[in-house]
């Protein structure tokens, strides 16, 4: 049989998957706009991306594609935009796997006045506005488990968590190198089984753009959401210092430097605006992997209509 007609095939078979991906976009904008937000479209091609270490934005010719929305958002909050939101394509190169895309659907919104305790329970209250939406209100199945999406959902400090599923600290696990391969391997597999989890309080080494807690400058206010193992969205209570987010991208350029990675310019003008930055979180959600828990879908692949091997 010709790929062509294999793919076609593939593609039809796809209809359930993209119908539901369709009704979880648009409850998703349902929700922002029932909540007074106002729906942005930020450049896919900018002239400098936040230089994170592990995260490489591919080129376009003297450009780069945008990893996230992140940086244009923040620059519309600085001008007195209050509550945006976006749902975008971003690129992120050498990524590939069964929860991830080289080119990805992001759902990024922004609320000013508000920190990352408020952004947890809105978090919570969107679950559960796209599982009602399809019907799957207050329970949802997935990966052969059933998570109670109505009942509290789990917090859980980093530090809480090294304490219980490794036999290191998360200062340690920074110091001797090995902070990622215990969240991948030790951590993460844990999080989000009968119900949601969120992991908190980051290292302020893992937090390039989020504020430090005043009470313990060594952490930041920064979560991540699992279910039943998956990594569903990365927030923030934002950093507002120009001159603090100067050096912070300034030390993840040398860090990336000492790894190999291509040195980026520093986005100035974002650098100028973050002085303008209200008190703010924000979050980040994978919408494909939202749609894959949804459908109960084992691969990332199942639930979008082109992976970049069909292309």
């Amino acid at each position: 049989m010709p790929d062509t007609e294999k793919e076609r095939r593939a593609l039809a078979a796809k209809r359930p998957q993209l119908v539901l991906r369709a009704r979880v976009l648009q409850a998703v904008r349902d929700f922002f706009l029932a909540h007074g937000y106002l729906e942005v479209d930020t450049p896919l091609r900018i002239p400098a991306p936040a230089p994170e270490l592990h995260i490489e934005a591919p080129p376009a010719g003297d450009w780069f594609l945008h990893t996230s929305p992140e940086l244009c958002m923040k620059r519309l909050l600085a001008a007195g935009y209050e509550r945006i939101f976006q749902i975008c394509h971003c690129f992120r190169a050498r990524e590939r796997g069964k929860r991830h895309l080289p080119e990805f659907t992001l759902l990024e919104w922004y609320t000013a006045g508000r920190d990352y305790r408020h952004m947890m329970t809105q978090c919570e209250a969107l679950i559960r506005h796209v599982a009602g939406a399809l019907g799957k209100a207050g329970r949802l199945r997935c990966r052969g488990c059933e998570v109670d999406l109505a009942g509290d959902w789990r917090r859980l400090s980093v530090r809480e968590a090294f304490d219980r599923y490794t036999d290191t600290t998360a200062e340690a696990a920074l110091s001797d190198d090995t902070f990622d391969r215990l969240m991948v391997e030790r951590i993460e597999p844990h999080l989000g089984f009968g119900r949601p989890c969120f992991l908190y309080d980051y290292p302020a080494a893992r937090g390039a753009l989020a504020r430090l807690k005043p009470q313990d400058p060594s952490l930041a206010e920064r979560f991540e959401l699992y279910i039943v193992g998956v990594e569903l969205c990365n927030a923030f209570s934002e950093l507002t210092d120009a001159g603090q987010q100067r050096r912070r991208f300034a030390q993840e350029r040398r860090r990336r430097t000492a790894m190999g990675a291509a040195r980026y310019p520093l986005p100035e003008k974002f650098l100028s605006d973050v002085a303008h930055l209200p008190p703010c979180t924000g979050n980040a959600l994978g919408l494909d992997r939202l749609v894959m828990l949804m459908a109960d879908a084992g691969r990332i692949d199942d639930v979008v209509a082109f992976t970049p091997e069909m292309l």
